[in-house]
């Protein structure tokens, strides 16, 4: 088995791990799936015997391999509600994909920017200024930066809508709407990457190439472009790669202030239900999105450390 192979095996083992805790997770709180669920008026033999339809009178550990035993096929089960978990997730999740890929987009734009802007005066007023944001900046929780962009550029300025309304076909109604949701997960992972950028680029100035470059005369610019950054992408990369989860996270909290329509308001409503399923499936997503990141984050950093042998 290659290093590809024994990665995603060992990324799908973690998976697997993830989603049995999930489960078990869910079966702890408080109340179940069947009385939460249950309409009023329903007598205590009326929700027992939804509890048994749902499975719910067998272990917790049964019903969790009998709905992992149907993901290999796509099968993400049933909700408490008796809705297929991909029709409950089909309009959501591609929502938030596109929520976070925008955010991820531009957090690599800016982090490459601001940090090669700072690596290229080391030390200066710059240098620290554009650090020390950065450090401030990446521990704002994403709720924090929400309500701040929604008081300063919606209430105050009124330049963009509070809230996100959902068209017929379920996605935005207009892409004005995906601005401050857009914004709200991006600045804090600008932070969290201009940090890894500055770091990278710094350690990488040191390497005795590099150095020959600066006695050699060549300008700061081309010894960034063609001597500092090459080397320095493995550990960027990867840094973006880690973004995709912190995303994924700030995504659910994020899309509950501006009621986006996307998987965080699935989430919620199946957290209430005690609806493992759904939020076993969401997390299955989730993970499989964050885990085929990382695959290509290790692909490009072995072809990038390839390169340079």
């Amino acid at each position: 088995m290659g290093r590809v192979g024994a990665l995603l095996v060992k990324r799908a083992l973690l998976l697997v791990v993830l989603l049995v805790l999930v489960f078990v997770t869910v079966d702890l709180l408080p109340g179940d799936a069947a009385s939460a669920t249950s309409e009023r008026g329903e007598s205590a033999a009326d929700v027992e015997r939804r509890r048994a339809m749902l499975g719910l009178d067998r272990p917790v550990l049964q019903r969790c391999w009998d709905w992992l035993t149907g993901l290999p096929a796509g099968d993400l089960g049933t909700s408490a509600r008796g809705v297929p978990v991909s029709e409950l997730v089909a309009g959501p999740f591609p929502n938030t994909l596109m929520l976070g890929g925008l955010a991820l987009l531009l957090t690599a734009t800016f982090a490459l920017a601001l940090g090669c802007w700072a690596a290229l005066r080391p030390g200066s007023l710059l240098d620290r200024s554009i650090s020390g944001t950065a450090t401030a900046v990446l521990a704002l929780p994403e709720f924090v930066v929400a309500i701040a962009l929604v008081a300063l550029l919606s209430l105050w300025a009124g330049w963009l809508p509070a809230v996100t309304i959902a068209g017929a076909d379920g996605s935005p109604a207009s892409w004005g709407m995906l601005v401050l949701p857009v914004l709200a997960l991006t600045i804090p992972q600008i932070g969290w990457n201009v940090r890894i950028v500055r770091a990278a680029l710094a350690d990488e100035a040191r390497e005795p190439h590099v150095e020959a470059a600066v006695l050699d005369g060549l300008r700061p610019h081309r010894v960034l472009l063609r001597h500092v950054l090459p080397g320095a992408l493995p550990a960027i990369v990867t840094g973006l790669a880690t973004s995709t989860g912190m995303l994924l996270g700030g995504a659910v909290v994020v899309e509950a202030v501006f009621n986006y329509p996307g998987v965080g308001s699935v989430l919620a409503s199946a957290a209430a239900d005690r609806d493992a399923p759904l939020v076993a499936g969401v997390t299955a997503l989730a993970g499989a999105v964050i885990t085929v990141m990382l695959l290509i984050a290790d692909l490009v950093r072995d072809a990038l450390a390839g390169g340079r042998r």
